[in-house]
């Protein structure tokens, strides 16, 4: 099947799972289908979910058999011809995914037990106006086989993948259609859920900022600075002493949904309790015209919030207003794709 005809049809679904980060807009999304051997309580033999840029945009499960809008701007903006468009697509994706996982199992040897085949894709238009483009393969949770769209070629994970990846080199074709489908289709369509939901994805929710400590071990005090109430999904957050970036020394606990459209983090620090140094969490945000800095009382519970972009920077405690916390770093943000032209997929 030639790369005109498989790039002409397409699905929508996409994944909060972390990917490489850039340094770009935040108007980009991921995809990730998940497929598993046998049904385990709780997880579906098949099932996708989509997000754009943390908004829930698509779900469909082997038990549902049927695509479904994750928001209401989805539902607004796409007719039932796609929706029905993807339902079939996503049906091929969940037959080649049971064809895939019994060719692996076999592979390896595998009779019985709890599989998985996991597939990830997607495309970002940087801030530069580059194009970057994800497609991975996983089988039981690890890395399996991925694209190298830039030499189109496969990059087998470990021997197993050796065989696919020889059979799926040996058709350039086949993989310039999938790298055609991530730096063309997939931008193009990257703009059109960027304009169906850009009154929620463009939206700004100022950081509200805790900053607290408590006992550690060996005597020392761990400091906890914790994020919440932030729109869009990326903020970055370093413990400053003395106004310099401990960023080795912080530790990170990943940006989460707060359940309420929001997003949450947490960065902590361990410290002799002794010193008399100066500690600050400092917080950078797309909402925020500078940097937020809430310094650590000892003992306190300390609170912190910023302004927003137009209405200028404000704390209701002390510390530096003047320069960015953590120069040299962008916002990270997570991929985007659509539609995919799942009956192109070579088995494995």
């Amino acid at each position: 099947m030639g790369s005109a005809q498989c790039l002409g049809l397409g699905v929508r679904v996409l994944v909060p799972a972390a990917l490489t980060p850039h340094l770009c807009r935040p108007t980009l999304t991921a995809l990730f289908l998940h497929g598993g051997s046998e049904p385990s309580p709780g997880l579906s033999e098949f099932s996708g979910a989509g997000y754009v840029d943390g908004q829930l945009v698509i779900t469909y499960s082997s038990e549902m058999q049927r695509a479904q809008p994750g928001t209401a701007w989805m539902a607004r903006n796409v007719g039932p011809e796609q929706w029905e468009r993807d339902t079939w697509n996503l049906k091929v994706a969940q037959a080649l995914f049971r064809e895939d996982l019994d060719t692996l199992r076999e592979r390896c040897n595998q009779s019985r037990g709890f599989h998985t085949v996991q597939m990830k894709y997607g495309c970002e238009l940087r801030g530069d106006g580059s194009k970057g483009g994800v497609f991975q393969f996983a089988y039981d949770g690890r890395d399996f086989i991925s694209l190298d769209k830039d030499k189109e070629t496969w990059v087998a994970a470990d021997d197993g993948a050796q065989i696919t990846k020889r059979k799926w080199d040996a058709d350039r074709s086949y993989t310039q259609t999938y790298k055609a489908y991530l730096e063309e289709t997939c931008i193009e369509w990257l703009g059109k859920y960027v304009q169906y939901g850009k009154e929620t994805l463009q939206r700004r929710e100022q950081p509200r900022v805790q900053v607290s400590d408590r006992p550690s071990r060996d005597g020392l005090t761990t400091l906890s600075c914790r994020v919440h109430g932030f729109y869009p999904r990326t903020a970055v957050v370093v413990w400053l002493k003395k106004g310099v970036p401990m960023q080795q020394e912080t530790i990170q606990w990943g940006v989460v949904p707060s359940g309420d459209g929001t997003y949450q983090t947490r960065a902590t620090i361990e410290i002799d309790p002794s010193s008399e140094t100066d500690y600050t969490c400092c917080v950078e945000h797309a909402s925020l015209a500078q940097d937020l800095r809430v310094p650590w009382g000892k003992g306190c519970v300390v609170l912190g919030w910023g302004k927003g972009v137009e209405g200028g920077y404000e704390a209701p405690v002390e510390g530096g207003v003047t320069d960015p916390c953590n120069r040299g770093r962008g916002f990270v943000v997570p991929l985007l794709t659509d539609p995919f032209p799942f009956q192109c997929l070579s088995p494995m």
